[in-house]
């Protein structure tokens, strides 16, 4: 019998997470109108984690570059993730393609873009051209240093977060002070964050409530085997590309996605990979990651390592062509290709940079018809949760993999928690983690 003193235990996160999303379906279905207005709650929950983000982001990088040895280490470990960022992000994109190609899901739609309603996507078509990558570039250094911070972009704080770190770097052994201060600001960021996730559950009903309570079954059943073949494509490349990526560099997939299950949950009730990326970063240190290498992968991940949106944007793009009768040689589908690989990072940073990339490379192919967006937008919102797990699961196996390349994983250590086994917590982990890398569970 338990004693009345005895403190209840809540349930796991992960578990609370899940059945926050079925409840948050049935009332969708049951009672869209009502689960329409629970969009303020997945709404409320991502803003306070993107209000942690650019701050914990300049800890991170900074901490971690001040106790580097040597300022080319930030150069080598930037080079490697870009080179591994590009190669995987293009087996994405082939892969879409393939897939697209093989699978055909726009055949038979009978899409007539002259008849085609385009108000809805107007906003998106218009975004289009007003990003070139010149511009994107100049994008990244922010007018002035709080800019960055007080819109939350975080390839503008992460330019200014390197820099920071490197003169705190050559500064010496005079502003260790001010390194261990920044430190324990980031132990308290990072404390927040796990404050911010018991909500986590409300946010991920809120959103999904929304989510099937004004989009509904019908427009899947219109365009299932599109969702189908997007669906099928990212556990494709998960499994199969990432797992062997996983296999070589020494950590079982399987085991790794049990580590971030809960991170995983929260990205498929948000539909937000960001809404995470706190909560990653720390689960990566404790597994062994170095910080420098953690604080630099994951946040420029992001922007440049979305392997999930480059399966979607060939295979939307290609189904667009399809649905329009527009037949594309082979020649122009690599042209496709190309123009994918350069729009899908220059458009990282914009708001609706799903259909703002698609519009910019539809746009350079004037055979496909810029209305056929409008065909997408109905279910645009439920193939997110597909690209946003994908982009999560790819940017964290980035970080094993080019931490193992630089010599900056504690590989028996990441084997030990991801076996279950106990292993001692990390003086300097940003969060105090239970021995099998999951927050530890507040009694009531």
């Amino acid at each position: 019998m338990i004693s009345p003193m005895t403190p209840r235990r809540f349930p796991s996160l992960y578990a609370q997470v899940l059945v926050a999303i079925a409840i948050g379906v049935i009332l969708g279905f049951v009672a869209p109108e009502q689960a329409k207005a629970m969009k303020p709650l997945g709404d409320g929950f991502i803003k306070l984690v993107k209000m942690m983000i650019a701050p914990i982001v300049f800890t991170t990088v900074v901490v971690g570059i001040a106790h580097m040895g040597a300022m080319r280490d930030v150069g080598r470990i930037g080079l490697r993730a870009l080179v591994y960022f590009e190669v995987v992000s293009t087996i994405a994109l082939v892969i879409g393609l393939v897939v697209v190609s093989l699978l055909k899901p726009g055949v038979g739609v009978a899409f007539d873009p002259a008849t085609a309603d385009t108000s809805a996507v107007a906003s998106y078509t218009t975004a289009s051209s007003h990003l070139t990558t010149t511009e994107f570039l100049l994008g990244v250094i922010p007018d002035a240093v709080v800019g960055g911070f007080a819109r939350g972009d975080v390839l503008q704080v992460l330019l200014f977060s390197v820099l920071f770190g490197l003169a705190l770097l050559r500064l010496g052994p005079r502003v260790h002070q001010l390194v261990q201060i920044i430190s324990m600001i980031s132990d308290a960021l990072f404390d927040i964050v796990g404050l911010i996730m018991h909500l986590a559950p409300i946010g991920a009903f809120g959103a999904m409530a929304f989510t099937v309570g004004n989009y509904g079954v019908r427009s899947l059943l219109a365009l299932g085997k599109l969702m189908a073949g997007v669906y099928l494509t990212c556990l494709f490349f998960v499994f199969v590309v990432l797992g062997l990526i996983a296999f070589r560099t020494g950590f079982s997939l399987f085991k790794f996605l049990r580590y971030i299950r809960e991170e995983i949950l929260i990205v498929l009730g948000t539909s937000s990979s960001e809404s995470v990326l706190p909560r990653i970063m720390a689960k990566l240190e404790h597994l062994g990651c170095a910080k420098p290498v953690v604080g630099l992968v994951v946040p420029t991940g992001y922007s440049f390592n979305l392997d999930g949106t480059s399966i979607y944007m060939t295979m939307a793009a290609m189904f667009v062509a399809q649905a329009s009768g527009v037949h594309l040689p082979i020649g122009e589908e690599l042209g496709v290709l190309g123009v994918l690989m350069l729009t899908s990072k220059g458009s990282a940073a914009v708001t609706g940079a799903g259909f703002v990339t698609l519009a910019a490379t539809l746009s350079a192919f004037p055979a496909i018809p810029m209305a056929g967006l409008t065909l997408l937008f109905g279910v645009d919102r439920f193939m997110s949760e597909a690209r946003a797990i994908t982009n999560l699961i790819g940017n964290a196996v980035a970080t094993m993999v080019v931490a193992k390349w630089d010599g900056a994983l504690d590989l028996p250590r990441a084997r030990a928690i991801l076996n279950g086994e106990a292993v001692p917590t990390r003086g300097t982990d940003p969060l105090v983690l239970a021995s099998d890398g999951h927050l530890p569970e507040h009694d009531a």
